[in-house]
This record gives C-alpha cells, structure tokens and sequence, in this order.
C-alpha cells in the first residue's frame, strides 16, 4: 500500500512545487490548507478536518489520524506507513525522505498536534536509532514490528534529571550474557501502547555519563512496569507515563550500537527530533490560524467584517509573515539534516522560533475569535493547549537558546 500527501501550500514558486513533488507530496488544484488526503484506494478519500471534533478532549486514543476514517486505536497509523516514512521497503516503509517526514508532521499537526506526535517520534527518533545504530539482526527482527504494528518509546528522562538528561540514575550491572536494569523513567511518550524501549542505562557509574548505554527492551521483558498516565494540559491523547525496571534481564545482543556511547547517540537523535518538533508547532499554528482567520471575515461588528478593521488585518499580516519564516527555518533545517550538513544550530533555531510562533498565533486567534475562542465548540482552545509542550520537550526554549549560542560563540 502506497501513501501519497496530498496538500495546498500557498508557496507556489517553482522550486517549491519541484520540493514538493521530490518528497512524494502531490499539489492538488482546490484543497484549502487545512486539508490533507491520503490517497491510498481511489476514491476512497476523506478530509482529516472531518474528524477533527474526535479529539478536542480527548483523554486517551481513540486517534482519529490520517485522511481516511481509521478505527479508534492508536495503532491505526501503520497500515498507512505513517509510522514508517523513511525506512526501506523491504522492512515495509516508503523509502521516502527525512524531508517527508516533516512534511507529513506539519500536515497531521494542522489537525490534530497529538497525532503528529505519534508520526513523528517513531520516525525521527526511535526508527533512526535502529537504521543508524542496529546491527543488522537487531533491524532484521524489529524494523518490520515498528513498520507493521509496534509503537516505540525512547526512555532518558528521569525524575531528577531533565534537562540535565545525562545525570541519569538508572543502572545496568552486567551479568554474564546480560544486563540487569534497576531504575526508573519519567515522561516516556507514547509508553502506554509502545511494544518496544529504547532504554538508556550507565553501565559504568564511575565514568559518568560516558557510561550511558542504550539497551533495547521488549515490553512483555519481566520486571519492566509502565505507570499510570499523567493528566496533562495538552497533547491529551498521547499518553505519558513513567516507566519502572526492577532486575530487567537484557541479552547483551539487545545492545543498540557500542557500550557507553548512549549519550552520543541520544544527542544525535534529539537534534533530529527537534526538526520534526518545530514541523509540529509549525503545523499546530498553520491549523489555528486557517480555523481563525476565515472567521474574522464572517463576523461582523459596527456594521463591518472584524476582517476589514486595519488593526486586526496588521496583527493577521504580522503571525502570516511569522508563520512564514518558522516554515522556512523548519524547512531549512530539514534540508540540511537530510542532505549530511551540520545543522544542530539551525534545528534549534526552528524548534525555538516555532515554538514561540504557535504561542503568539494560537493566543491571538482566541482573541480575535473572542468569547467563542474561549470555548470548546471551537477546536481553537486545543491549539492553544497543545502548544505549551513544544517549549518544553526535546530540549526546553533555553536550551535551544543555549545551543544556539554556543554555535555562534564557535564561529565568531
């Protein structure tokens, strides 16, 4: 089953559309941005924006993700290779680009952020841990799983270490063949439903985090417990959860790539991942304003559209032009990922910026929305909810400051 997006973007130059259509994106004349098709068994074709009322307070899956209407579990993504957009065909993914995964993001997020998420841990983070460091039994046993029907969590959190992700107190004590795991993890997305971790362990405490090791670890392994969800803000239908392992036996074969290395590997990866988060701000905040704007042409006070007051058209101009450039810092971020060109700066700067632009817009559009923004008859709240995560996951908004200004201390 092949998976085409299908999406209206107002940058029409043709270096665009030739952008495009590398990355398996497919213009189609008379769809409005918020609409996203995918394409699977003409015509059976159906707008995500038709179900986006599914998901306003949702405390739990049903994900009601994609263009089509996908039953009400999480695992409804895979027959559409959402989950698996940059891995090979013979592990059943699309062989498509980096790049298309961030298109894909920003597409879902203009629904629903939440479903967004889901695409794009497993494919910016946890899928690129097997393809980058897996040895080829350990991608010949679980690329298939993750393509067909296995989610992933990636576990470095913990209580006392955020931020401060390599402070880690969890341990693995080599015995014989094994590793035993003792600690516990915090904020794991996606742990709920995930069938597989990525676990990261000091095998070596007297090294520091250059004892860090990542372990591959089966969710039915003894002694590996999964914690209640936590009740948040936003991103509701993405469950977080804490993840505890008491005396976890590992074969020493579920080693994902060299002892004590983990560290490189989890930065490596986070750096990625932080594109594909500024793709999901970007998206969240493309959605409200297409919600937003068409209203303000609609509504009408002191005998004119709310559209036609110069003040309001500035602040409309002013988050355009904003959403503008977070797109294209996201875009170029992604471009030089893709193509093997330093660009930890660049992702910090389109995670940041973004993350700050879905802010801005998504408090604006309450406003100009006044008091039915406010309400949840409109989808506007949920923006504004779900945008609060993206200053603070996958490395917070000062962290992106301070790894952006290390890089320019470097080159000046």
């Amino acid at each position: 089953m092949k998976t085409s997006f299908c999406t209206k973007t107002t940058l029409n130059d043709g270096l665009t559309l030739k952008l495009w259509s590398d990355h398996r994106i497919i213009e189609w004349p008379g769809l409005k941005r918020t609409t996203m098709i995918i394409w699977f068994q003409p015509p059976a074709m159906c707008r995500v924006a038709n179900h986006q009322t599914r998901l306003p307070r949702a405390t739990s899956i049903p994900w009601w993700c994609l263009a089509c209407i996908l039953q009400t579990d999480i695992f409804a993504s895979f027959p559409f290779q959402l989950m698996s957009i940059e891995l090979g065909e013979e592990y059943g993914g699309t062989g498509a680009s980096f790049f298309s995964v961030i298109l894909a993001v920003e597409e879902l997020a203009k629904v629903d952020p939440t479903v967004a998420l889901m695409c794009e841990l497993q494919n910016t983070l946890t899928n690129r841990l097997f393809t980058t460091y897996g040895t080829e039994e350990q991608k010949r046993t679980y690329l298939p799983r993750v393509s067909k029907d296995t989610v992933s969590s990636f576990c470095l959190s913990e209580a006392g270490s955020g931020s401060d992700a390599f402070s880690l107190k969890t341990r693995a004590e080599k015995k014989g063949d094994y590793y035993i795991i003792n600690g516990s993890k915090m904020w794991i997305t996606l742990a709920e439903h995930a069938g597989v971790f990525f676990v990261m362990a000091n095998t070596d405490p007297a090294s520091g985090y250059k004892g860090i090791t990542c372990f591959i670890v089966d969710r039915d392994t003894e002694g590996l417990h999964v914690g209640k969800k936590e009740d948040k803000l936003g991103i509701r239908a993405s469950s977080t959860c804490p993840v505890t392992f008491e005396n976890v036996k590992v074969p020493e074969t579920n080693i994902l790539g060299q002892i004590g290395q983990g560290y490189k590997y989890a930065i490596g990866m986070l750096n990625g991942g932080r594109i594909g988060i500024a793709a999901q701000m970007l998206g969240l905040a493309q959605g409200c304003f297409d919600h937003a704007v068409p209203y303000t042409k609609e509504r009408v006070q002191f005998g004119k559209r709310v559209f036609d007051f110069q003040a309001m058209q500035h602040q409309i101009a002013q988050v355009a032009t904003q959403l503008e450039a977070a797109r294209l810092l996201t875009y170029n971020a992604a471009r030089l990922a893709e193509t093997g060109k330093p660009f930890i700066k660049e992702a910090s700067m389109a995670k940041y910026y973004a993350a700050e632009v879905a802010t801005l817009t998504t408090s604006k559009c309450i406003e100009w929305m006044g008091g039915v923004g406010f309400t949840k008859n409109y989808p506007i709240e949920k923006y504004y909810r779900d945008c609060k995560i993206g200053t603070i996951y996958e490395g917070t908004s000062n962290i992106q400051l301070s790894t952006i200004a290390k890089s320019l201390a470097q080159e000046y």
